[in-house]
């Protein structure tokens, strides 16, 4: 029987960014995010079968190292049933539906692995940390911009695996898509690319309907903070430790500690 300190450790380490192990295990589980949301991507560019092949076992281990993860994350949960209802778990669940062939149609499985860049959510987190953001607002404008490049790289990879098949001519790569994406989103619409199935045309409704009332607020927040830290001043509190002040301020909005002492 595995000793329950054991499973402790399982479960410290896969949240851990502190560790050099934590640290490493996290990396590396990012790292595999990456490349697989890369390998969709190459997929859509006339390269030779033999490198498809190649991506695809590549693809194949990376999806079985999620799934493990995925059952070790179930298996230290101490409450089960909250865990499997989990917004994290949801999202990990659905990054390894695809190693269930026979549930699901193949073509909703691809559809459905163009989400797992969502599972970056569960390391924003560790990003944070290891590019050394320390003040709140570079932690929202991290999160900002992560939005939106889901939001983006979601729907291109989604209406670049509807329209692909049937209207190849217009939506030859994943950067074609890209174009769509960004142009209906922002509801310019120049109109030279235009879906003609109905899962697309219903997808490019959603692109819409993301587009105003999403897209201008996160933009916004984007702006407001960008305007926001153009104000700010790098002068670390001697007390409280906090860094992020206003120009002209003289104490810190933390603790009231005068700024200017030495």
């Amino acid at each position: 029987m595995i000793p329950a300190i054991t499973k402790k450790n399982i479960a410290f380490y896969l949240e851990d960014i502190e560790t050099p192990l934590g640290k490493t295990i996290n990396f590396i589980l990012m790292f595999l995010i990456l490349l697989s949301t890369s390998i969709f991507v190459a997929e859509t560019y006339p390269i030779p079968e033999s490198i498809i092949i190649k991506l695809e076992l590549i693809d194949d281990l990376i999806l079985g190292i999620f799934a493990v993860e995925y059952f070790l994350r179930f298996w230290c949960a101490e409450q089960k049933i909250k865990f499997l209802f989990s917004f994290f778990a949801i999202i990990d669940f659905i990054a390894i539906l695809p190693i269930f062939p026979g549930i699901l149609e193949l073509s909703f499985l691809r559809l459905l692995r163009w989400f797992r860049i969502l599972r970056l959510i569960r390391f924003l987190k560790f990003k944070i940390y290891i590019f050394n953001i320390d003040t709140v607002d570079g932690v929202i404008f991290a999160r900002i911009l992560f939005t939106l490049f889901a939001i983006i790289f979601i729907f291109s990879g989604l209406i670049y695996q509807v329209e692909h098949r049937v209207n190849p001519q217009l939506f030859k790569t994943f950067l074609d898509a890209v174009y769509f994406s960004v142009v209906t989103m922002t509801t310019v619409g120049f109109g030279d690319v235009i879906p003609i199935s109905e899962g697309g045309r219903l997808l490019t409704v959603l692109m819409i309907l993301t587009g105003i009332s999403l897209i201008p607020s996160q933009l916004g927040d984007l702006i407001k903070q960008l305007l926001k830290t153009a104000n700010k001043i790098d002068k670390k509190c001697s007390n409280c430790g906090f860094s992020s002040h206003d120009l002209d301020a003289n104490f810190c909005k933390i603790c009231g500690t005068n700024l200017n002492d030495d």
